[in-house]
C-alpha cells in the first residue's frame, strides 16, 4: 500500500486517539501489518500503561542455623526389605480378555 499524506494523517490522528491497529486497518483499507510498519517507520508508539494492581513483594525467608546442620550430613534412610503377606490376584483367561475388552472400550 502507498501511504500518501491523506492516509498518514488519519493513521496519526486514530493512532493518538486510542484505537487499535486492526481498527485502522479496516478503517483505511489495508492489512494490520501495513499500519504496524507504517507506525514503526513513523516512529509512533504507545505509552505504556501504569500497572493497575500493587504485587505484593515478600521477603526471602531466612535459613535457620539448625537447618542447615541437618543438611550437611546425610541421614541414611531405612529401608523395609519385608515382602506383602499377599500373593497377587490370579485372573483366569476369561478375565483378562474381558478386562482387555473394557480397557480398549475406555481408550477409544
Amino acid at each position: 500500500m502507498s501511504w500518501d499524506a491523506e492516509d498518514v494523517a488519519l493513521l496519526k490522528k486514530l493512532w493518538s486517539v486510542g484505537q487499535s491497529a486492526a481498527q485502522i486497518a479496516r478503517r483505511l483499507g489495508c492489512s494490520r501489518n501495513a499500519v504496524c510498519g507504517s507506525l514503526t517507520r513513523l516512529g509512533l508508539k504507545r505509552g505504556h500503561k501504569p500497572p493497575t494492581a500493587k504485587p505484593k513483594i515478600r521477603p526471602v525467608p531466612k535459613r535457620r542455623p539448625a537447618s542447615l546442620a541437618a543438611c550437611a550430613r546425610p541421614v541414611a534412610k531405612k529401608v523395609s526389605r519385608k515382602t506383602a503377606g499377599k500373593q497377587p490376584k490370579e485372573f483366569s483367561k476369561r478375565q483378562l480378555y474381558a478386562i482387555l475388552a473394557e480397557a480398549v472400550r475406555n481408550t477409544g
